[in-house]
């Protein structure tokens, strides 16, 4: 398994397995609700940005020459804490037909090597609080839970 940075012509890619991961998060809570009825709706402006963004980088998970998913992370500081410098992942999906078969443990072993590599001293990433498959991922890939975020709508 590895991971390629993404180019202007992986765009399609990147929009349609976000798009995949949105729908199944919109299960989890009303604020998840897409706008978009369809991917051919979705614009890629949001991954277009991030090509020039030079705090957020997209993945795509390559194995066996075959694309089977993709990462975003976004490089963060907390320059008041003793573990400042860390990576977030935003966005971690693996295509339907490639899941539990240890990709996104192995997704998770190359981040953290990357993250020694580059001097981050952690990393950082949020799930849905009722998504238990992605909860008991995270924890069995090393992470524990620090924080808890909140959401309120202003209806």
């Amino acid at each position: 398994m590895e991971l390629v940075e993404a180019s202007e012509g992986d765009l399609g890619a990147l929009v349609d397995r976000w798009y995949s991961l949105a729908r199944e998060m919109e299960s989890y809570d009303e604020l998840n609700e897409l706008r978009y009825g369809d991917v051919s709706d979705v614009p890629d402006d949001g991954f277009r940005a991030h090509l020039d963004d030079d705090q957020i980088t997209d993945y795509l998970v390559v194995y066996e020459d075959e694309t089977i998913g993709f990462v975003t992370l976004r490089e963060g500081h907390h320059s008041s804490r003793q573990h400042s410098h860390y990576l977030r992942i935003v966005n971690l999906a693996i295509d339907d037909d490639h899941r539990n078969r240890g990709h996104g443990s192995a997704i998770i072993d190359r981040l953290v090597e990357m993250g020694h590599d580059q001097g981050y001293d952690h990393l950082k990433v949020s799930c849905e609080w009722h998504n238990d498959d992605a909860r008991r991922f995270y924890r069995e890939t090393g992470f524990r839970p620090k924080q808890v975020e909140y959401a309120r709508p202003l209806e």
